[in-house]
């Protein structure tokens, strides 16, 4: 390892990190069209461009002593306008319908956090340390994600004197956030096959459910700046309510206002003006909100993904390498076995299947673009979309909180 005296540092501002986001985007669509593997694993384009900058700027450290430092500031903007897309995009009638599969696929990621958990904690034993680092290494930063992570580092730390427990969690989340977006896709093209499952027959353009190539949407200037408009609304309303839920004491993640905020200017504005006016035409603005919504998706996950700092993970290689390897073969077998099972065997329980290694090992947003990645191909998956966002934006956020508030005591 180079020594931290001989390290420069390579800081790259804001619009260079957005403009290289892009590009890398460009590059993870050029290979998966290339390489045909990639798109039978259903590996997202987002992915193979983030994964691959990372690599190098790994390299880099490694072989040149050049730390690479990217201001990833746009990174979570992004994730509030495609929260605010999906919101937009959710018909109150479509939330009824998916109410039981949602309560099930709950009541499994719950389930799944406390084996997780469970494990994560025993593995912590055996290596000799506190029980209760092994959390960092379950639902904190493999369901709960990054955010979740530096919120209770400093519990962890100071309260329970735990060392180095914010770099154990932050290093589980990179690599559960990489396995995530690797095995979610493959995980629904083995379960199809092995079980023979159709794929859908719609072909509706929506939010996350678009599969043709964004080259064949029509889009005209009006729609997409309505798209903006009622985006941009989103977001505000959804500021204000993520201001009024913290003033509460309860800390959740500033995409639910926005998905939150979207579901109800969506419902709304069908019941005040369902023949569509000049300012509220869902019919007009739905190509321009997926559109964003795609758009948006793919650049926060390259960028969350280009800023992995892959050597940070060196210090608890071995405990976490270990920890790891079992929590994916966990997640993969629980999907695999039972997920699959109980949200029916059918087309949507595949696609929900492909999102449940975003909820128990990445992020929302991995669950999202595994499943888009997988409709693409298939077709459309419109109660998956639904159902997935809320359990993994909304509901498991607040179940984490009990289960690690009562585990890390």
């Amino acid at each position: 390892m180079i020594p931290s005296s001989w390290l420069a540092w390579a800081d790259v501002d804001a619009f260079a990190s957005f403009t290289l986001a892009i590009l890398l985007l460009f590059i993870g669509k050029g290979l998966t069209q290339r390489y045909r593997w990639l798109r039978r694993y259903n590996i997202p384009e987002a992915v193979v461009g983030g994964v691959l900058c990372a690599l190098v700027v790994c390299m880099l450290h490694y072989a040149a002593g050049v730390n690479v430092l990217f201001e990833l500031g746009a990174r979570d903007m992004l994730l509030l306008y495609f929260f605010a897309a999906i919101g937009l995009n959710t018909d109150v009638r479509t939330l009824r319908e998916g109410g039981r599969p949602l309560v099930i696929l709950l009541v499994l990621a719950v389930g799944f956090m406390l084996l997780q958990n469970g494990l994560g904690m025993t593995l912590a034993s055996a290596f000799g340390m506190d029980p209760r680092a092994g959390l960092m290494a379950g639902s904190i930063s493999l369901t709960g994600g990054v955010g979740t992570t530096l919120a209770w580092t400093p519990h962890f730390t100071q309260a329970l004197g735990i060392a180095g427990a914010g770099e154990l969690g932050l290093a589980a989340n990179m690599i559960g956030m990489i396995a995530a977006c690797v095995v979610g896709g493959p995980v629904a093209a083995w379960l199809m096959r092995r079980h023979r499952v159709r794929p859908s027959g719609e072909a509706e353009v929506e939010v996350g459910t678009r599969y043709q190539d964004e080259t064949g949407t029509r889009l005209d200037y009006h729609g997409v700046l309505l798209a903006l408009l009622w985006l941009n609304i989103a977001l505000i309303l959804g500021n204000a309510l993520n201001t009024l839920v913290g003033a509460t004491g309860l800390n959740l993640p500033a995409f639910v206002g926005c998905l939150m905020a979207g579901i109800a200017l969506r419902n709304i504005g069908q019941w005040l003006d369902p023949q569509g006016g000049r300012l509220w035409n869902w019919p007009s603005m739905r190509l321009g909100v997926a559109l964003v919504s795609d758009i948006s998706l793919g650049l926060f996950l390259t960028m969350a993904l280009m800023g992995l700092r892959l050597w940070e993970l060196e210090p608890v290689l071995l405990f976490i390498g270990t920890a790891m390897a079992l929590q994916i073969g966990l997640a993969v077998a629980f999907t695999v076995f039972v997920v699959f099972r109980c949200m029916g065997r059918d087309y949507e329980a595949a696609v929900i299947c492909a999102g449940f290694g975003g909820i128990a090992l990445g992020s929302t947003a991995t669950a999202i673009a595994n499943m888009s990645a997988v409709v693409r191909t298939y077709g459309a998956a419109p109660r998956a979309f639904i159902v997935v966002p809320l359990v993994c934006g909304f509901f498991i956020d607040l179940a984490n909180a009990l289960v690690i508030g009562v585990m890390a005591r």
